[in-house]
């Protein structure tokens, strides 16, 4: 089907608003946009009337239906604590995509997700980028392999500290993730050897999977509040030579120096959240602005469901009232977390050959009084606010006859 969204104030964020602007969707992906696009006859027409048109929203580290909102333990999935090298565990087994946390999703203009393990490993285990909306994490996925999940800091060592069991300290995890990339090494020279000579080799799904962050085919997403802990982050990245991304980095700022000059984007938050333990004891609003002025790749989280994942939106907002510039703001929302986990072909602007995924909004996001009033998630009309009743309306997903 082909959609046009038609006079509307059009922010591809990856280029110059366009007062009054089209964006055309053919099928699932974006097949115009512009202030003179040719609309086919037969296309289905969106008044946006006057609203602003953005790309839909992506939350680069959340924990959407593998930590379901609400449901206790039985809804959690988010880590598996009994081995401190869990690289083979993948987010994507654990995925209930009914959870209620995508349609808040969608109310928000959120279209894109990347899910991860939680950190109460060293090594948490593989993420995936999922939509917001779909039937099944079949047709929800849009990259499978992006990241591998790891965590520094108190989480780790508390968990396995109670266990009685390395790592129970700093230094343990910091001795956990060394070991393990060095066997990924060595594994990698074992499997290439027995290769050139015919031989059999058992596949280990744990080093297959830190051999492919060694070679650069996947990221690595550290979990890193503490100052301190950002920087081992970094050391250990650029001993073993793999794509670092620090997420949370909550004392970032104090370090936002070293962060630029290594070049080291930063998935910054969740933001609206209490200094329950000592990591967070310097939390700021101040956090983001300081970051991107000292010239850090940001984008902003949610950790849902620590915050409400419809709420990322309100973060930037927040954000921007102590400092952050508001361009950056949108872009820590869209192009910038794209970009720094290799998804940029896909997702995170309004550009044509980009999945069309596109929110319009009452005006604009970072006024909390406007809201998103339709969203598309691969061309398809998936929500829309409903004036007469007050609510959100999200697209049927039930299998009919």
């Amino acid at each position: 089907m082909t959609i046009a969204i038609t006079n509307g104030y059009v922010v591809p964020v990856d280029g110059d608003p366009i007062d009054g602007g089209t964006v055309l969707l053919d099928g699932a992906t974006i097949a115009a946009v512009g202030a003179d696009v040719d609309v086919p006859a037969d296309a289905e027409i969106v008044d946006a009337a006057g609203g602003w048109v953005l790309p839909g929203f992506i939350d680069a580290h959340a924990h959407l239906g593998v930590h379901e909102d609400g449901e206790g333990w039985s809804g959690n999935d988010t880590n598996e604590m009994t081995d401190p090298n869990g690289a083979r565990f993948r987010a994507l087994d654990g995925i209930d995509p009914y959870e209620v946390g995508f349609d808040d999703a969608l109310s928000g203009g959120v279209t894109s997700v990347v899910v991860k393990p939680g950190s109460g490993n060293p090594i948490g285990g593989r993420t995936v980028g999922v939509k917001t909306w779909g039937r099944t994490v079949v047709d929800m996925t849009f990259a499978e392999d992006v990241s591998v999940k790891s965590a520094l800091g108190e989480n780790p060592k508390r968990v396995y500290g109670e266990k009685d069991k390395t790592p129970s300290t700093r230094l343990g995890v910091a001795a956990t993730l060394r070991e393990a990339f060095t066997k990924a090494r060595n594994y990698a020279a074992q499997r290439e050897h027995a290769r050139s000579e015919g031989m059999p080799f058992d596949v280990d799904l744990t080093m297959e999977t830190l051999v492919d962050v060694l070679d650069g085919k996947l990221y690595w997403d550290q979990h890193t509040h503490r100052a301190d802990d950002i920087v081992t982050a970094v050391r250990l990245a650029e001993e073993f030579g793999y794509k670092l991304v620090v997420n949370h980095g909550t004392e970032g700022h104090l370090i936002a120096d070293f962060l630029a000059e290594r070049d080291v984007p930063v998935i910054l938050g969740p933001l609206f959240t209490s200094r329950s333990k000592v990591e967070l004891r310097n939390r700021s609003m101040r956090t983001a602005g300081v970051l991107a002025r000292a010239g850090v790749k940001l984008a902003l989280t949610t950790d849902h469901p620590v915050v409400p994942i419809h709420f990322l939106i309100y973060q930037a907002a927040l954000a921007v009232k102590d400092g952050l510039d508001r361009d950056t703001a949108l872009r820590a929302l869209t192009v910038n977390p794209a970009e720094m986990l290799g998804l940029g072909d896909r997702i995170g602007a309004l550009k044509p050959g980009m999945d069309a995924d596109v929110a319009v909004w009452s005006g604009d996001p970072l006024d909390v009084m406007n809201r998103a009033r339709r969203v598309f998630v691969r061309g398809r009309d998936v929500y829309r606010f409903d004036d007469t009743t007050g609510e959100g309306v999200v697209a049927d997903r039930r299998y009919r006859e």
